[in-house]
């Protein structure tokens, strides 16, 4: 594991001491993920769940971003989205506390892969933002479930459906994140929190987790399978096609609801 990349080369694994660093690792791409990376982070996150050395797992992305969603340069199908709901399933399911540092932009399913982890600590220079809208398709990576969860509908709603940009410190006022810290302190206090997880109760994190995600998050599995419908039926979409190409073409894009 120390000094792993995946052998899609978008994950990377390092282990410190008993923490796992996990970091998205195509930072030319701004760490967009295709079906192969979402995948192999699934299985990152589900080889440390029965590893003993890990006591705490974090996940960042290399570079100026932390993932900026699905990449568009490959295919996107329900494939994809079955992807990401298998990393989301992974972040929940594990009983290590895993941690987000949110480094820079946690953009689509991005956003929603931080939102998965257990605490999220942002840069004051990050935000987060859930592009769906603009390619003419909704929410998916549990983001349904898991952003109204933690801001409400109505926040939520601002985010999903205007494709607002919320800052971090935005988001931790929302209580969206966990934690928002300066730029130049935010690689220590996450080596410290992390530190803190390792050092805790492994048993009472894992209870802990289970209980506070089965309080707060009992329709996860059914938010993730009726985002998994919907956004099949929109990736077969006139208006996506309309959206994607707007995107590459760096213009407005013309939905017409077909």
């Amino acid at each position: 594991m120390d000094g792993e990349t995946s052998a899609s080369g978008a994950i990377s694994g390092s282990l410190s001491g008993s923490v796992l660093r996990l970091a998205l690792a195509r930072p030319d791409r701004l760490n967009a993920l295709g079906t192969a990376a979402l995948d192999e982070l699934a299985h990152q996150i589900d080889r440390a769940a029965s590893d003993d050395r890990v006591r705490a797992v974090t996940l960042t992305g290399e570079g100026r971003a932390f993932c900026s969603g699905a990449d568009l340069g490959t295919v996107v199908d329900a494939g994809t989205v079955e992807a990401a709901n298998r990393a989301v399933l992974a972040l929940r399911r594990t009983g290590k506390p895993v941690v987000a540092a949110v480094n820079g932009a946690a953009v689509g399913v991005g956003c929603s892969l931080a939102l998965a982890c257990d605490l999220v600590i942002a840069r004051r220079s990050a935000y987060f933002l859930l592009a769906f809208a603009a390619l003419g398709l909704m929410p998916d990576g549990g983001a349904t479930a898991l952003v109204p969860a933690a801001v409400g509908r109505a926040r939520a709603m601002r985010m999903a459906m205007l494709g607002e940009r919320i800052p971090a410190g935005t988001a931790f006022e929302w209580g969206l994140i966990s934690m928002v810290v300066d730029d130049d302190a935010f690689e220590a206090t996450v080596e410290s929190v992390a530190a803190q997880l390792a050092d805790g109760p492994p048993l009472a994190h894992e209870r802990t987790k289970h209980a506070l995600n089965a309080a707060v998050l009992p329709g996860l599995t059914r938010a993730l399978e009726t985002e998994r419908t919907g956004q099949g039926e929109l990736l077969r979409s006139q208006d996506f096609s309309e959206g994607l190409a707007a995107f590459r073409d760096h213009r407005q894009p013309k939905f017409t609801g077909r």
